[in-house]
């Protein structure tokens, strides 16, 4: 059997250095469900790295979280689920506190929200109320969570808006901080318009998706389609 303070301090490490990369996360998970018979410590030690690392690795823990709830959804094991259903509350408010210090990181706990409401692991009623808290703690007008980046001047703008968020004592992130957060940023929106674009090899999948998005029909398509067949009537009545 593994020594528990080893496996505690190495998943720690894990966490400490997660990243924007796939890879990073799904590797953290692994080792997680790997010792699943220690998921309470494990549980705790995400936690406990949430309220003590920088806002940075905050945000790349919160996309770890949804990873992990995944895999453990996936193999069964709901133990990990389940605490992090109980303690979403105190996630959230360690990846953006209500002192506005987290401000960039708001849009990441929504699309991690989003995410683990797809995947029913969290109820919508939930996802509503902790989106209550978090409109109150979006003091930003951009930053660079989830933003769309487009060249070095783009960059240079997320990172005049980050060194702005010192207000009323916040705490200032500094340059290096900046910088990471820009390029694991641009890192997730690739990889986020590689997955809108990508198409599935079952057939009529993509057509399926086109038939769910498009609207029901109406009385007012009825009219457009009776005023386009006149058209064509009267089109091949001068024709001949």
């Amino acid at each position: 059997m593994a020594d528990p303070f080893e496996v505690r301090m190495r998943f720690t490490h894990q966490l400490q250095h997660l990243n924007a990369s796939i890879n990073s996360s799904q590797k953290a998970a692994h080792y997680a469900l790997r010792y699943r018979d220690m998921d309470e410590d494990l549980h705790s030690c995400i936690l406990e790295q949430l309220e003590r690392n920088s806002m940075n690795n905050r945000a790349n823990i919160m996309y770890f979280i949804e990873h992990l709830c995944d895999m453990a959804q996936r193999e069964n094991h709901l133990d990990f689920v389940r605490m992090m259903q109980r303690d979403i509350l105190r996630v959230v408010d360690a990846v953006a506190p209500s002192d506005g210090s987290g401000a960039a990181n708001v849009k990441v706990v929504r699309r991690v929200l989003a995410g683990l409401q797809q995947k029913s692991i969290l109820v919508a009623e939930t996802v509503v109320e902790i989106e209550a808290c978090l409109k109150e703690r979006d003091t930003l007008p951009a930053h660079p969570a989830l933003s769309p980046t487009e060249g070095n001047s783009q960059g240079d703008q997320h990172l005049s808006q980050i060194v702005a968020a010192k207000i009323n004592g916040v705490t200032r992130l500094d340059k290096r901080q900046i910088e990471q957060r820009i390029e694991e940023d641009r890192e997730r929106h690739k990889r986020l318009r590689e997955n809108i674009w990508a198409v599935s090899d079952e057939p009529d999948v993509e057509f399926e998706k086109l038939w769910d998005e498009a609207s029901d029909v109406g009385e007012d398509d009825y009219i457009a389609a009776e005023e386009d067949a006149m058209e064509r009537r009267q089109a091949i009545d001068m024709i001949e």
